[in-house]
């Protein structure tokens, strides 16, 4: 059910194709390193910028925001839709290479219980100590992948806000999460949250990249304004 809310919340099932690869293969630094040269490429490519003018380590902190929100919010939407958490550890995953879009994730089997923070923790392990990231960095873009994901719950089915973000809230004043970010809801008339970071992911390093929305550079009034264009939006819809 999840699937419904958009890409960035489905898992297929594991067919056992070839073309699929264990998650796992995802805690091995060179993977890692080589996903994140695809990925570097394929900004160059794009924005016509020299690799020169794209910094590795942000590249590495955005690609990992990326597999984060994969990982995070599948579990998100089907908890905000039926109440049921689904919880699969690293080796009931897989993923299959592209070089733009969502990470293609399938799993292999799936329980339910507590969020379960595991095989991002271990990947988060590998990205910082390879590119040398601070993990409290990392944790941030965690963060701001539930608060993405909690967004576009409320944007795509309105109904299923509220579970959301109080999901997202828990989860924020728990280790490892305590202290990277909180959530505000501007109108109480209106069951949006939106995610305010105490760090920041380095995207506005890459030239023409500019800060995140909820970004703790972004100006608070330019965050304010920000978000009363989305409630008009979303009031005149």
């Amino acid at each position: 059910m999840a699937a419904a809310l958009g890409p960035y919340f489905a898992w297929e099932p594991w067919d056992g194709g070839k073309e699929w690869r264990p998650l796992s293969e995802l805690l091995d630094a060179d993977v890692v390193a080589e996903r994140v040269g695809v990925a570097r490429r394929t900004l160059v490519r794009m924005s016509g910028l020299s690799v020169d003018e794209i910094g590795e380590r942000e590249v590495a902190s955005i690609t990992f925001l990326g597999w984060a929100s994969r990982l995070v919010s599948p579990p998100l939407g089907a908890v905000a839709r039926t109440g049921v958490l689904p919880r699969a550890e690293i080796g009931q995953l897989w993923w299959r290479p592209v070089e733009g879009g969502p990470l293609p994730v399938a799993y292999e089997s799936a329980g339910v219980g507590d969020f379960d923070f595991s095989a991002v923790e271990a990947l988060l392990q590998v990205v910082s100590k390879r590119f040398s990231l601070p993990e409290h960095l990392l944790w941030g873009n965690v963060a701001s992948a539930l608060g993405g994901a909690a967004g576009m719950i409320a944007d795509a089915a309105p109904e299923h806000a509220g579970r959301a973000a109080a999901v997202v809230e828990a989860l924020l004043e728990k280790v490892p999460l305590h202290g990277t970010a909180v959530l505000e809801r501007p109108d109480p008339e209106w069951e949006r949250w939106f995610l305010v970071r105490r760090n920041c992911c380095l995207y506005y390093r890459i030239p023409g990249g500019g800060k995140c929305g909820d970004c703790v550079l972004t100006p608070e009034e330019v965050r304010r304004q920000h978000w009363d264009r989305l409630l008009r939006n979303r009031r005149r819809s």
